[in-house]
């Protein structure tokens, strides 16, 4: 059974896919749309604010794309696969 979060709960390295969006406006999920965030897509966490903040990185449909995490919670996702864990850099 896969896990269902939403984009803004996910880390460094995540990986998922989009169930739905579900933006605060009709605005925003029209901006959503456009930058190429749609339900079935892939999306990968590349980038986090430290302490969690804003903004995350995530690489949808071969796109980069830096959201507020209020923004990212209203993207539901499921996890494609349980990631290994980013420690301190060697």
């Amino acid at each position: 059974m896969k896990k269902t979060m939403t984009l803004g709960e996910l880390k460094k390295g995540m990986r998922a896919r989009i169930t739905a969006v579900n933006a605060a406006t009709d605005e925003m999920t029209r901006s959503f749309l456009e930058i190429g965030i749609l339900e079935g897509s892939p999306v990968r966490v590349v980038h986090q604010a430290p302490l969690g903040g804003d903004p995350i990185a995530v690489e949808v449909r071969g796109a980069l794309i830096a959201l507020r995490r209020q923004e990212a919670a209203g993207i539901d996702v499921e996890l494609l696969h349980e990631p290994h864990a980013e420690g301190p850099e060697s």
